[in-house]
């Protein structure tokens, strides 16, 4: 395993502006070669698919090989990667037309911990159907989301289980394998959000039991493009709304008006970015990406032990969360002080980072933080090193008294 954060640091523009970049969890900078890329895209011209001449053949090209890296990033087949501008969007897409399939009386079990891009499209689809939705809910104390509360949370009228691979607050990984597979036992699919967890280590959607797996590029240094990756079979299955001259294929006829294809080129360039963080990394591309995830995580689980200790020592800072398994993400407050405010601090000392809800609206609600402005947080991804996490340390302690 070799992980090279000089190397890695060098491939990105926006570093060289001198600020600590601890906003990751939010969205990541883009590497050259995907700015490249993009560009790329657009000199060699690229118009709508379907065409007989070249620029329209590059754009099938194009969204052929997007579809692939995605599936080689997550461990699914490209002809299940359906592609679209983010999570939210599909999600939504993706709830309506699992919800003309449920009845009165089904049911569709949400989580606490969920960003809310997991939980309002079911919360509504199934107000939409007459459908029942029923809460798993974390512990307040430790973020963990504990899988048993599932076995009497699922019903035989179960149609959907809703959980996040990570939390995009906490950083909490539940076991997922053991939700799903409940849910299967149930007669239940389930859709994983993905988007946080998928920039810190591997990813392998069958190994996952995810029936539907989200993600979103921008988190992982790709542009703002979204993909459900379900099989294809399961995807032939619905029947969601769409114009009647549309493809009526799968995967195309989840994916509304015309795509941003430069943009899918983009994509590309970032999972082959991901692929070589480890420069021995060697065999297919899902092979190197499983390799250089790993040394990612390592390199990042590092990092944050030390962020994490450092903030845990300060008397005037509080820490949430305290998963067994969880992304170096943190999430804290400062006695006397605002999140807000600590942010603005932060940002002062040219350190970038987010403060409030995140959109973790049911989860800073159990937390009992959300009235007051929540909390702020310093995500670390693989491109950040030592120097970011002494100067938020630094500049933190900075705050005591």
């Amino acid at each position: 395993m070799s992980f090279s954060i000089s190397e890695v640091r060098a491939g990105y523009p926006a570093l060289a502006d001198g600020y600590a970049y601890l906003d990751g969890a939010a969205g990541t900078q883009v590497p050259a070669s995907v700015i490249a890329a993009i560009a790329g895209a657009y000199e060699a011209g690229v118009s709508n698919s379907g065409g007989a001449f070249p620029a329209s053949a590059r754009s099938a090209e194009i969204t052929a090989g997007c579809r692939a890296a995605v599936a080689d990033l997550v461990g699914g087949k490209p002809e299940g990667v359906v592609l679209g501008p983010n999570m939210t969007t599909l999600t939504y897409r993706m709830a309506a037309a699992l919800a003309g399939t449920w009845a009165p009386g089904d049911e569709v079990v949400v989580s606490r911990l969920d960003h809310d891009a997991n939980v309002r499209p079911w919360v509504q689809a199934a107000a939409q159907a007459g459908a029942v939705v029923r809460w798993a809910e974390p512990d307040p104390v430790t973020g963990e989301l504990p899988a048993g509360q599932y076995s009497w949370l699922l019903s035989d009228r179960t149609r959907l289980v809703a959980v996040t691979a990570a939390s995009n607050v906490i950083g909490t990984r539940p076991d997922v394998q053991a939700i799903t597979a409940m849910a299967r036992a149930a007669g239940a699919l389930s859709y994983v959000d993905g988007v946080h967890a998928t920039p810190h280590g591997q990813v392998d959607v069958t190994a996952l039991g995810a029936d539907f797996y989200v993600t979103s590029a921008y988190k992982w240094s790709g542009p703002h493009i979204g993909a459900v990756i379900a099989s294809p079979e399961l995807l032939d299955s619905l029947r969601p709304a769409k114009l009647v001259p549309s493809p009526d294929n799968v995967p195309d006829r989840f994916e509304l008006g015309t795509p941003p294809f430069a943009d899918f080129a983009g994509v590309t360039a970032a999972v082959e970015h991901l692929a070589g963080l480890d420069d021995t990394a060697k065999g297919s591309r899902r092979e190197r990406v499983l390799a250089s995830m790993a040394a990612a995580e390592a390199h990042e689980q590092e990092l944050f032990c030390s962020l994490l200790g450092g903030l845990d020592s300060m008397g005037h800072v509080t820490t949430y969360g305290k998963a067994a398994r969880r992304t170096a993400t943190a999430y804290f407050t400062v006695a006397g002080r605002t999140p807000a405010e600590v942010a603005a601090h932060l940002a002062g000392r040219e350190i970038n980072v987010w403060s409030g809800h995140n959109y973790a609206w049911e989860l800073t609600g159990v937390l009992g933080i959300r009235d007051s402005g929540s909390a702020v947080r310093a995500g670390l991804v693989h491109y950040n090193d030592e120097s970011d996490v002494a100067r938020l340390l630094d500049a933190v302690a900075e705050l005591a008294g």
